[in-house]
């Protein structure tokens, strides 16, 4: 399972026109699930991103979680994060998991996150989006569970 995590002061996702789902201060998630990913990866990864200290402080020092600052989640779901670009131009998405396996992880993926009590939003599985957001920093961090980058 592979995450692109993004500090943002505001992130919002539009599928046919309409807002699905907005934030404020928090992180964007775009994340992509490998046909090998099991429960076990979306749990590593949740802990991981709920404890990511990329928020400053009052000596702004980057001492703080999302969980720390009560910051907002938008999770998206983006296939294309498992791209195999080594051979040729065209990338493959061969590995990306199929809508049978995706779909309920992906679901495991955003309730588990809700459980942390922050405000959670996220775009529509399989759909054409629209991602708006004003990344903070900037800073972006890419996490991976298979390899625990």
């Amino acid at each position: 399972m592979r995450a692109v995590i993004q500090r943002v002061s505001e992130a919002s996702v539009k599928v046919d026109s309409i807002v699905v789902g907005k934030i404020n201060k928090g992180l964007l998630l775009l994340i992509g699930i490998d046909e090998q990913d099991e429960q076990s990866d979306a749990d590593w990864l949740i802990h991981k991103i709920l404890n990511l200290r990329i928020f400053g402080d009052d000596n702004d020092k980057l001492n703080l979680s999302v969980q720390d600052i009560s910051g907002e989640i938008l999770c998206i779901s983006q296939f294309t994060l498992i791209a195999d670009y080594k051979k040729g131009n065209r990338p493959s998405f061969i590995r990306a998991a199929k809508p049978e396996k995706a779909i309920p992880l992906f679901e495991y993926f955003k309730e588990e996150i809700k459980k942390s009590g922050l405000k959670t939003e996220s775009g529509i599985f399989g759909a054409h989006m629209k991602v708006s957001l004003l990344n903070d920093g900037p800073v972006t961090i890419l996490m991976d569970s298979i390899t625990k980058i």
